[in-house]
């Protein structure tokens, strides 16, 4: 390798939401910046889906700027009982992945001139100390929830009880007020270990030597500005200027043009006519819950796409770490019966999973009913497209309320779906006020405005794109 190009380590925890964020970052800087890139995937031995795409990513890097090392699966079988959250299990793999991790980059030839890790993955930092590496946090979701994440320690000694009893929203200095139920899953149960753990992560990112954020300035400029400046704020981060790079809005690209079901049924749609229903590679819904988003769509009459899993009345987070292939036998068994013979006309409904970036950049996708995950959220918005906002998990609910009630991109239900059941006539009626009316007319314009807006920061000369220009001019000055 050439000594002179810049050499960056890239840590993915498990998950297929966390590992396209890593994929696609690298990408970004290997084709635009002339990185070397090297990425290692915390896997697992749950999911057949990561595996696949980790052979797929590996295999589609003709120009070799990009090496993918899988970190192989660590058992934690013995730290965890049936009632572990998802959260808590991922900080709990990263954790005893690190002796595999630190071996990896000790054996390493040429050694990363710099490491960025992801959220779940700031606790390598004794590991990038010892190495004497310059160490990024990648933190690929909204600067608002970064903000939470940093000022939580604070909450965490000041307010009594529980976050989600609270009267009055949380207020995090220099940015948007968080109303308690909007709050984070770690913050729902402070006596849960998921709560500790989401506590520690704040801390941190305070150690780290910078921050990315998939996020752009015109996107969030407030909070930004806040991260940035604010003097609550940089008190926790113990910085008079903490480096903040919001480096997006990175998305997957379309990869393959090969002949897709899906995509032709498309093709023979009108322009803005479909609607695209997906709760992501790890969302599910109840049964109770998938029946009326059947009879929902139904009664709409609007044409829809529609990416099936088998409902779970668990957690809705219950196939993250579990996500398969395709799997279709016993799909008729769970949606209403004759739904699949009476909206043969109107609707597809896919199996498990279908090839989202194309489908929400297709002319014919005119609205998303979408869980709201980051990464689904910046492929709508950088498509254009408005939503229907569905939180399941996770961060799912700031990002909706940052969808509806500040950019207004999006609508969602009265009550969020995680505390009652959304009834077919309120889906109807969603469906078809996002689809045919005035207001629905005026949240798709701000969408394309916001496409736009996605479009001049990642450009050159853009705000994400100078953004990066001087993250690797920061790690240059730390090599000298």
């Amino acid at each position: 390798m050439d000594r002179s190009q810049l050499h960056i380590g890239i840590l993915s925890s498990p998950g297929m939401g966390h590992l396209i964020p890593v994929l696609v970052l690298g990408n970004r800087l290997a084709t635009y910046h002339n990185i070397k890139i090297t990425i290692l995937a915390i896997t697992t031995s749950s999911s057949s889906s990561e595996t696949e795409f980790l052979k797929k990513s590996t295999l589609t890097d003709e120009k070799k700027t990009i090496e993918i090392i899988p970190i192989p699966s660590v058992d934690i079988s013995h730290l965890i009982n049936s009632s572990t959250k998802v959260f808590t299990q991922l900080r709990l793999l990263v954790r005893e992945a690190l002796p595999k991790i630190h071996s990896t980059i000790a054996s390493m030839t040429h050694r990363p001139d710099a490491l960025i890790v992801d959220i779940f993955c700031t606790q390598i930092l004794p590991i990038a100390e010892e190495f004497n590496i310059p160490k990024y946090a990648y933190h690929p979701t909204t600067a608002w929830t970064l903000t939470l994440a940093i000022y939580c320690q604070i909450f965490d000694k000041e307010i009594e009880g529980e976050y989600v009893d609270l009267k009055e929203p949380l207020k995090i200095p220099g940015s948007k007020e968080l109303r308690p139920d909007d709050v984070v899953d770690p913050l729902l149960d402070r006596s849960d270990q998921q709560y500790e753990e989401y506590l520690k992560l704040g801390m941190e990112y305070a150690a780290f030597d910078g921050i990315l954020i998939n996020t752009w300035e015109d996107l969030e400029p407030e909070t930004i500005k806040a991260l940035r400046n604010n003097e609550k704020l940089r008190s926790i981060l113990k910085v008079p200027v903490f480096p903040i790079y919001p480096v997006g809005p990175l998305r997957r690209t379309v990869e393959t043009n090969e002949p897709d079901e899906v995509i032709e049924w498309l093709d023979k749609q009108n322009n803005e006519s479909v609607l695209f229903v997906s709760f992501g590679s790890g969302g599910t819904l109840s049964t109770q819950q998938m029946t009326e988003l059947a009879w929902g769509l139904e009664l709409s009459q609007q044409k829809f796409v529609w990416t099936v899993r088998p409902p779970s009345d668990g957690d809705a987070d219950s196939a993250y770490l579990n996500s398969a292939g395709k799997e279709t036998r016993g799909m008729p068994k769970y949606l209403p019966e004759g739904f699949l013979t009476r909206t043969k006309d109107i609707g597809l409904v896919v199996p498990m999973w279908a090839k989202q970036v194309e489908i929400l950049g297709h002319s014919s996708v005119g609205g998303f009913l979408t869980h709201c995950g980051w990464n689904s959220t910046v492929e709508s918005l950088t498509n254009g497209v408005p939503m229907i906002a569905w939180p399941l998990y996770a961060e799912q609910k700031m990002n909706a309320a940052l969808l509806t009630e500040e950019l207004g991109v999006a609508i969602r239900p009265a009550v969020l779906p995680t505390k009652k059941l959304v009834k077919r006539e309120e889906i109807k009626g969603m469906v078809r006020m996002l689809m045919y009316t005035k207001e629905g007319k005026t949240i798709r314009e701000k969408a394309q405005k916001l496409k736009m807006s996605a479009e001049n920061a990642l450009s050159v000369g853009g705000s994400s794109y100078n953004s990066i220009c001087e993250l690797v001019k920061d790690i240059r000055s730390r090599l000298l």
